[in-house]
């Protein structure tokens, strides 16, 4: 766990609602073993903060009215896997849910939460526990790879040029677009034409749903 200077546990709040935003630094404020350094309402101020604050855990609004917490989750630890996770979110979603496992993150809480239990959350994660809780998070994987037996999948996999295969391996391994582009040397938006195409290919709407494919098929290949 890195710490701050006085042995603290650094903290980077991201919500749109400032009130919330307030009340909850205000409760880390409050520990004196927790320390804020710094504040974000939108994905963008969030990604142009946090790489320079460097905390230790980054505490991440799920929906966000430019984007969403988990995408900044996996572009965050993109750059930086000492950066812990932990999403905040009002609703209980699965698909959310499955989508901030593929992302790195370490904890998926209810903004229902009591105080105390979000302060425990926060050291947990800070200590590099995980909060996700192994059963919601095998019924998410089983729900989103289902479908389909493995002969299908692999003909769907025929559909895929080279490329495309190297990039479908790449999303399962959690990176964005930019990092792919970075990896392949190629441009960010040629990379997104490319997760289109093979999201076509494959019969899928979503990277997670992606993502999760090449989960099952490491599995398979692993029995």
């Amino acid at each position: 766990m890195r710490v701050g200077e006085e042995g603290k546990i650094t903290v980077f709040l991201l919500d749109d609602h400032e009130v919330v935003r307030r009340g909850v630094h205000e409760l880390l404020a409050l520990e004196p073993d927790i320390d804020v350094v710094g504040e974000a309402g939108t994905a963008a101020d969030a990604l142009a903060r946090i790489p320079a604050a460097r905390p230790d855990v980054a505490v991440l609004d799920v929906r966000l009215p430019d984007g969403s917490g988990v995408e900044v989750c996996r572009e965050i630890r993109s750059r930086d896997e000492s950066i812990k996770c932990l999403m905040l979110t009002s609703y209980a979603d699965d698909e959310a849910l499955f989508d901030a496992i593929m992302a790195g993150a370490s904890g998926y809480v209810l903004k229902a939460i009591r105080g105390t239990e979000l302060l425990t959350a926060v050291r947990d994660v800070a200590a590099g526990k995980s909060l996700l809780d192994p059963d919601a998070t095998r019924r998410v994987l089983d729900r989103l790879r289902g479908g389909g037996d493995q002969a299908a999948g692999d003909d769907r996999l025929e559909r895929l040029t080279e490329q495309e295969r190297r990039i479908l391996g790449l999303i399962g391994d959690g990176l964005t677009n930019r990092a792919i582009g970075q990896e392949l040397s190629l441009a960010e938006k040629t990379i997104k034409n490319y997760v289109s195409s093979l999201l076509a290919k494959l019969g899928m709407e979503r990277r997670s749903q992606a993502a999760a494919y090449v989960a099952r098929r490491q599995a398979e290949r692993g029995r």
